[in-house]
């Protein structure tokens, strides 16, 4: 690794530096407010396209549109970020996302909504690389796995709670925008109160964006294998259950079953990631999570709550992937690195977003079983990766 890339620049880092508890505080805060409106959002709009008729096809299209529009502005954020500040970039993230909001509630037009889609998705791919960036910079080395893990878990539990919300406000009318839009403003105030402590970065990253797909592979690609598993087995558990002869219901519980791992598992890993190597302990997951992965077929045909269970902490272990790849970022690089680090981070998870339904789908559709057997050899492929690494690390 270029030396350059690793020493820490000390004058990027000054402000974030100023009480780092309360900067973490606020990012974690800001970016956990953003998950529940987001998630709110995502299953309003799924919900209001297929009231209208619209196909399943259709209706994927939209977030596609926001994961294209991830791929188009996250190389740049970086460079945003150093010309307008970190806090000004945040609150113009989260004014674009409001103004999204509204517009949707304005103008139920399909193809309004997937132009609105794309802007909304730019705003949301500055909010989390910001976010993360802030997190990694400020974090203590030493605690910074069981930071990352306690985001991960925060974030994870914002999505649980946004569809929740749903049930409150309903479905018809302005009123569940409305309850998005709100909890965008409300995600400002951490910003405002403590984002003059968010770091500044002086100066153009020395390494472009892909190129840490180089540098870094296990961290980086671990993004990508989760944004492939996580969207997979959000949109695809349902099918799998139909297709094992269980009810729609059934399929619905799946994918809870799953988030709760993802909520449980990210701050045990994190502690762990502090303690050990984290290329090693990455390369871990992946293993365990492609042994889970060849038994959840098995289990299938257990008494459900072997299957349930092993589901939980299979979700919960592959979910690691994520935080620890975070972690290992934040360990390697600093400043104006970091972000840009960051930023290939969240464009490879959109990457895995993107293809691994489509790819994963494709087994599903021979049998319900290759669904989890395709995952083994998406985590296999990874795991690979990492022992080569592991073992050229001397070179």
């Amino acid at each position: 690794m270029d030396p350059r890339i690793s020493k820490q620049d000390t004058s990027e880092t000054g402000s974030a530096q100023d009480r780092p508890g309360m900067a973490l505080a606020a990012a974690i805060a800001t970016v956990s407010l953003v998950g529940v409106g987001l998630s709110l959002t995502m299953a309003l709009l799924a919900v209001r396209l297929a009231q209208d008729g619209y196909s399943a096809r259709a209706i994927g299209l939209n977030p596609a549109a926001g994961g294209l529009a991830t791929l188009a502005i996250v190389a740049f954020v970086p460079n945003l970020a150093r010309r307008l500040g970190v806090q000004n970039l945040l609150f113009a993230a989260l004014l674009t996302a409001v103004v999204s909001l509204a517009a949707f509630a304005l103008y139920e037009n399909y193809w309004a909504w997937l132009v609105v889609r794309g802007l909304f998705g730019i705003a949301l791919t500055i909010l989390f690389v910001l976010s993360e960036f802030w997190i990694n910079m400020v974090a203590p080395p030493k605690r910074r796995g069981i930071i990352l893990g306690l985001y991960t878990t925060s974030l994870a539990a914002g999505f649980a709670i946004g569809p929740a919300i749903l049930a409150l406000t309903g479905t018809a009318g302005a009123l569940p925008f409305i309850a998005a839009i709100v909890l965008f403003l409300v995600a400002g105030v951490p910003v405002a109160l403590v984002g003059g402590r968010a770091p500044v970065l002086e100066r153009r990253p020395r390494t472009s964006t892909i190129s840490f797909l180089t540098i870094a592979p296990v961290a980086t690609l671990a993004a990508l294998v989760y944004g492939a598993i996580e969207t997979a087995a959000m949109g695809l558990l349902p099918v799998f259950a139909l297709h094992s002869g269980m009810s729609a219901e059934t399929g619905a519980i799946l994918v809870s079953l799953f988030a709760l791992g993802n909520v449980i598992f990210p701050i045990p890993l994190g502690i762990l990631s502090d303690r050990l190597d984290r290329r090693r302990l990455l390369r871990a997951i992946a293993t365990v999570g492609f042994l889970g992965a060849l038994l959840l077929p098995w289990a299938e045909h257990m008494p459900f709550g072997v299957f349930a269970s092993l589901l939980v902490v299979w979700g919960g272990v592959v979910g690691g992937l994520y935080a620890v790849g975070l972690a290992y970022l934040g360990s390697r690089f600093q400043g104006a690195e970091l972000a840009a680090a960051n930023a290939t981070y969240i464009m490879l998870y959109s990457v895995g977003m993107l293809i691994g339904p489509a790819f994963l789908g494709f087994w599903l559709d021979l049998a319900p079983s290759d669904l989890f057997l395709a995952i083994a050899a998406l985590l296999a492929v990874y795991a690979g990766i990492a022992s080569w690494r592991i073992a050229t690390a001397h070179s």
